[in-house]
């Protein structure tokens, strides 16, 4: 093992010993005069970046992309960062956090130049965005050069696509979500529903026409050409809820689509359907399908155990996922796309611990990259787990402030260069609000 990545355990493991002392300390003095143990929490992660200085522990180079006078972050982690060259990352940019965005507000979009000391490169602005997702700024698959993301005209979402070569941009009709990899289409949802059902995932500026409605005709999964712009509903929220076996949706419940993502060779397309009734509360049931691109038939439900996170494709016709099963919980498992069955990953890792998880390009899909939600100490993990032996590789942990939780947290949503040898992120560890990271693995993989 090389001496610097083991001097850099060291240091994580005495940054640890002191850490747990400090906690001991703040904490029994916290309680002592307060009592109240939920506050004394709370208080305690307040004020650890004051006490301490371990906001991050790094194994690996990490370089901050973006300045720090504004706040930044990029896409979702199931779209393309990088361009084919592996120098251009795409990046948001906004003036304020805390809150949700309104119709008004506003995001620049920008590509950084890695091989030029991160130069900003403006492309433009869109006003339909949200905390996770961004505009869904991406490049498109394949070697052109094009970038695509959303905005809002008038009463409607629409998307650009800009050749960074030609510099033309040309406007699309409707919103994107991913790309298919022959670059012929994309395969979106219902971006104003979402909005209403699950803030953070839709945009602002654009009511729900059917937020009334539990399970409406005219809300659903849509088909664009990317080409001419033309578009066809695949299916509608009443259609799967009339389809679905078995069904046992609670009182009231609330329907949506989201995570519409299409497999390598196009053919077909996986997603979440959602909802929210009276036993659900404030949280939701999923139900996870795949069906062809070309007419939205062909449905399979993958998993119908009410809990399925975040997820990728393998190839063809194998997906990951965090998702629950009733013989072995929630975990991380790979799905044949076409029948359902389900292989768990049999790791304490990945026993109920989320990640947004992706393979790593280049690797005959045995690497993984991973990140964690924020654990009790506040730190987000990021790791790359090699599935042939088992082993975790931590890159590194990054200390998330309190205040963000909910819809403006802020997810790591990890993304892997091309070549997959850099990792770009977002993190907020070092006090200056969301910023985009850029961390090697090259001598990992």
């Amino acid at each position: 093992m090389p001496a610097g990545i083991i001097k850099s355990v060291l240091r994580h493991l005495r940054g640890k010993i002191i850490n747990n002392l400090i906690r001991m300390t703040v904490i029994s003095t916290l309680k002592k005069y307060i009592g109240n143990i939920p506050f004394v929490k709370k208080a305690y992660w307040s004020l650890l970046p004051y006490i301490s200085k371990a906001r991050f522990e790094a194994f690996y180079p990490v370089e901050r992309l973006t300045n720090k006078r504004k706040f930044h972050w990029g896409s979702y982690y199931d779209v393309q960062s990088f361009d084919p060259s592996n120098r251009y990352v795409v990046a948001n940019e906004v003036k304020f956090e805390d809150r949700s965005p309104t119709p008004e507000d506003c995001i620049n979009i920008a590509l950084i130049d890695t091989w030029n000391n991160n130069k900003w490169i403006p492309l433009g602005t869109s006003n339909a965005w949200n905390w996770q997702q961004g505009c869904m700024l991406q490049w498109t698959p394949g070697n052109n050069p094009e970038v695509v993301w959303n905005d809002r005209q008038d009463d409607h979402f629409i998307s650009y696509v800009y050749n960074l070569e030609t510099k033309n941009k040309r406007a699309l009709p409707h919103p994107v979500y991913g790309v298919s990899n022959n670059g012929e289409f994309t395969i979106f949802p219902d971006f104003a529903r979402l909005n209403d059902t699950r803030p953070g995932y839709g945009y602002a500026g654009i009511p729900d026409k059917y937020s009334d409605q539990l399970a409406p005709e005219s809300s659903g999964i849509w088909k664009m050409n990317m080409k001419t712009g033309e578009c066809q509903m695949l299916f509608s929220l009443a259609d799967i809820v009339k389809q679905t076996p078995n069904p046992h949706f609670s009182a009231n419940a609330k329907h949506w689509f989201n995570c519409t993502v299409i497999n390598p060779n196009s053919t077909r397309f996986a997603f979440l359907h959602r909802w929210r009734g009276d036993e659900e509360g404030e949280y939701w049931k999923t139900n996870f399908y795949t069906a062809n691109t070309s007419d939205g038939k062909d449905l399979v439900l993958v998993n119908g155990y009410d809990m399925f996170s975040h997820f990728y494709w393998r190839d063809n016709n194998t997906i990951i996922a965090y998702a629950r099963r009733p013989d072995t919980g929630d975990c991380v498992y790979l799905f044949d796309a076409n029948s359902g069955y389900a292989q768990s990953i049999e790791d304490d890792v990945f026993k109920n611990c989320d990640t947004h998880i992706s393979f790593v390009p280049g690797t005959n899909a045995e690497w993984v990259l991973n990140d964690s939600y924020p654990k009790g100490n506040r730190m987000q993990e990021l790791y790359l787990y090699h599935l042939p032996t088992h082993r975790k590789v931590m890159l590194g942990y990054f200390y998330s402030p309190i205040n963000y939780q909910g819809e403006w947290r802020c997810d790591i949503h990890p993304r892997c260069s091309r070549d997959g040898k850099k990792v770009v992120f977002d993190s907020t560890h070092e006090g200056y609000g969301r910023q985009i990271y850029m961390i090697d693995i090259s001598s990992i993989i």
